[in-house]
């Protein structure tokens, strides 16, 4: 399933493509024969200069996703193209310059920073080990400029800035290497709401001066809506729902992106105050044994027979987009 009709190419290739990705963790002790089915047959294609939001709650499966397009886990099954190549068939040296265009920012700023180097050493380090040549202290104070740090702090340590601070020195390590794509995981998830927009701002800011394409995996579909093209809705391993971002946040189509955005506040109290709300219930599933049919069944207050026994499949429905669910419609009912 693709959908580059979704967003404004101009008849551009796709940055990357993604076909019937899976990923399954063996249980230990079980000698491979229980699988945690993290992944189960996820695609979709991200394009030159755009932002594809991968959207889910926890356990959903999107950070595996991001993890497996970078070959930091390798996919039980299912292609991974950026720029046309195989990234599975890529090893030693090509390997390499294919992670240099395709860089990583992590959740969590700290943990991703070596306390033990400074700020200019962590921004160094991926330049000398991909034999970037010239000033490398120049570069890293015009690095740190660009993302709005003081280029004189290079010389302090993680542990001296702030949350905000550290994840901007995350983005300028991960832009370093001058990368085609950038893959979010969380990326403002483990800051303070005030300082969230900040850095999605920076990267709205990024993605127009440098052409970067982004995959930007959130649990909160408010922090993607203003840079997203395109969303993905992930629940227990799979999509549910893929399309024009302004279009599923106006009009979602699968209860579980509407039960999603039910869940994010409005600021105005009035119009708070009398909408209607469709709150999930229950948790998640095991990925060990997902329901049969529609895995997001014994959560959804729409699920009828032909949901237990038929999987929907990942198909336009009616909407523009595609859906994946016996019932889909933008009513809620």
């Amino acid at each position: 399933m693709t959908n580059g009709d979704a967003v404004a190419t101009n008849g551009a290739r796709p940055t990357l493509e993604v076909r019937d990705l899976i990923k399954h963790f063996p249980v230990r002790g079980t000698r491979g024969k229980v699988v945690v089915q993290a992944v189960s047959g996820v695609s979709f294609d991200l394009y030159p200069g755009k932002t594809l939001g991968l959207v889910g709650e926890s356990g959903s499966g999107k950070s595996t996703v991001g993890r497996c397009i970078l070959r930091l886990l390798e996919p039980t099954a299912g292609a991974v193209r950026f720029e046309g190549v195989d990234v599975a068939t890529l090893s030693g040296g090509d390997l390499r310059h294919a992670r240099r265009r395709m860089q990583i920012v992590f959740q969590d700023p700290y943990a991703s920073l070596d306390p033990r180097m400074s700020v200019a050493s962590s921004i160094k380090e991926p330049m000398k080990i991909h034999g970037i040549g010239g000033d490398l202290d120049q570069k890293v104070r015009d690095l740190l400029a660009l993302v709005g740090l003081n280029p004189e702090h290079g010389n302090r340590f993680p542990h001296e800035f702030s949350g905000g601070q550290r994840q901007r020195v995350g983005i300028a390590r991960a832009i370093a290497l001058e990368p085609e794509m950038l893959v979010l995981d969380e990326p403002v998830s483990a800051l303070d709401v005030s300082i969230q927009a900040g850095v999605v701002n920076l990267l709205e800011d990024l993605q127009d001066r440098l052409g970067l394409s982004y995959l930007f995996i959130a649990h909160d579909l408010s922090v993607v809506r203003h840079i997203s093209d395109e969303i993905a809705v992930m629940y227990l391993g799979k999509i549910v729902e893929y399309g024009p971002a302004e279009q599923v946040y106006e009009h979602p189509q699968h209860p579980y992106t509407q039960a999603l955005l039910s869940a994010v506040p409005v600021p105005e109290p009035g119009i708070e105050r009398a909408r209607s709300r469709r709150m999930l219930e229950g948790d998640v599933p095991s990925p060990v044994a997902p329901p049969s049919g529609c895995r997001f069944r014994t959560r959804c207050w729409k699920a009828a027979e032909v949901c237990a026994h038929t999987e929907p499949a990942l198909i336009d429905r009616g909407s523009g987009w595609p859906v994946a669910c016996h019932f889909s419609g933008s009513d809620g009912s």
